[in-house]
């Protein structure tokens, strides 16, 4: 035997060999790992054309360009057709000074990376999307609208009714040859009755996407303003950008009556009567393209296709002339005789609004056509002393516990007397906004308590009196263990 025929090996140097090749292994396992997850997600959501905007679910497969530009099939054929078949020989350009052709790396910063939309997934259509047993009954949705609205009996009864009538016809979409029609509203309401808090609340309680959008902002396509497709946009955004969970949610319009058709008018009605126009197929349930994440399709963002049949549309507005047209239609009925009725019989009806018909929204300058997509039409009262009050002090979330709460975060109580909670009624009434006063008018009251109770931490409740809402005097102020001092 020789030395030749034997071999040393460093143990250390071994293990150390065997570490870097496990490392290396790792990292080769975790790169692996990493690369199928991204490419795992990028599955999941839509790959969109960079010339058209539209997904691959419409365009049909993309063709995948370097810096992650993806062009449709059609859009690559209209290019290479314009440079072979067109007039203009782009190779004399080449040379010529002051011209410089795009380049890729260029476009991959017009692409909308944020707006993303997942894919639909593949579903049985037999499988209802919603379980009709999950569907809560008009009266436990009325019920659980009872403990943040107050009044209202009549609006909260039909929203309840037709809500549920909704989900129940798209859980049972398809199911036989009867197609139940859809549920869309019409709230009739002076500002401040309620009517958006309505549909919040709706929405939080369903856990649906919910958009509020304002039709006074939307136009005719192609005019300054949002499109009319930009309301789905919005419902879009709210469900994360998830289609099929937007399909389900809840569109609420406010400000409905400004769309009425322009009277005396000479010009193009391109936020009115066009913008009607351009809802019905939005109301009755069709598939539409929407922008992602903007309010107009000319903007540079892909497009999504989303189906509006199961998408429950809300509208409500305060219609400010309406009670004199329902006024003067009822006058009308005024004749000679014993049965004749007096011509101001319903001059101080304070419920007026729930007389409405359909022909007097039409005399208002809603069309027929929009009118009849709306089945449900129902009006909210105007808030009188008594419900403001209560809207202080009993919805869950009133505003008079919202302040409660902040002021026992620093171990002060705080209390207010009948007096003055009906003082602040008062007030709130002669601003004639309704609800929305009372918060705007507490806060005046509240600034100097919210400011200087900290200061003293020998402060241990707060009583706001009448006299301190009117001017008058100052509340109440107990310190810990002391008489009751009064502020003035």
């Amino acid at each position: 035997m020789s030395d030749k025929d034997f071999v040393i090996i460093d143990e250390e140097d071994h293990k150390e060999d065997g570490k870097d090749s496990t490392i290396v292994e790792e990292q080769k396992e975790t790169s692996v790992t990493a690369q199928g997850e991204d490419s795992g997600d990028d599955d999941e959501y839509e790959k969109y054309c960079l010339m058209c905007h539209r997904p691959e679910s419409v365009a049909g497969k993309m063709i995948e360009l370097p810096n992650h530009i993806t062009v449709c099939q059609d859009c690559m054929q209209k290019s290479f057709d314009a440079m072979t078949n067109g007039a203009i020989d782009y190779s004399k350009f080449m040379n010529v000074p002051g011209v410089q052709f795009m380049k890729m790396s260029d476009l991959e910063d017009k692409i909308p990376k944020n707006q993303k939309v997942k894919k639909k997934k593949d579903k049985p259509k037999e499988t209802p999307k919603i379980n009709i047993k999950d569907i809560p009954a008009p009266h436990k949705i009325k019920a659980q609208l009872d403990e943040y609205v107050v009044g209202q009996e009549y609006a909260k009864k039909a929203m309840s009714v037709a809500v549920y009538n909704h989900y129940k016809r798209v859980a049972t979409d398809s199911m036989d040859d009867i197609e139940i029609e859809k549920s869309n509203m019409l709230m009739i309401g002076p500002t401040g009755s309620g009517k958006t808090y309505l549909v919040k609340t709706l929405a939080k309680l369903l856990n649906v996407p919910l958009a509020i959008t304002d039709a006074t902002s939307l136009t005719e396509a192609g005019y300054i303003g949002d499109d009319i497709e930009s309301v789905v946009s919005k419902l879009l955004a709210a469900a994360d950008n998830e289609v099929e969970r937007a399909e389900q949610g809840i569109i609420f319009i406010d400000e409905i009556d400004k769309i009425a058709k322009k009277r005396n008018s000479s010009q193009r009605d391109v936020s009115g009567e066009s913008v009607q126009q351009g809802l019905l197929k939005l109301l009755e349930g069709s598939e539409v393209e929407v922008p992602v994440g903007a309010n107009s399709k000319n903007a540079m963002v892909p497009l999504t296709t989303v189906n509006t049949k199961n998408i429950l549309f809300i509208c409500g507005g305060a219609f400010p002339d309406l009670e004199d047209i329902i006024k003067e239609r009822l006058s009308h009925k005024t004749s000679m005789g014993f049965n004749a009725e007096l011509k101001d019989k319903y001059e101080h009806d304070e419920d007026i609004l729930s007389k409405v018909t359909m022909e007097d929204l039409r005399t208002f300058g809603m069309i027929p056509e929009f009118i009849g997509r709306l089945p449900i039409i129902f009006t909210l009262k105007g808030l009188d002393r008594g419900m403001l009050v209560k809207i202080l002090k009993e919805p869950k979330n009133a505003i008079l516990k919202q302040y409660k709460k902040l002021l026992a975060l620093d171990e002060v109580n705080l209390e207010f007397d009948e007096g003055a909670l009906e003082a602040i009624a008062e007030k709130a009434m002669k601003k004639k906004t309704g609800a929305r006063a009372l918060r705007a008018i507490i806060e005046e009251f509240m600034l100097d308590i919210m400011y200087e109770i900290p200061k003293d931490d020998n402060i241990g409740q707060v009583t706001i009196t009448r006299e301190y809402i009117e001017g008058t005097g100052g509340p109440i102020i107990q310190l810990r263990g002391q008489e009751t001092l009064l502020l003035s």
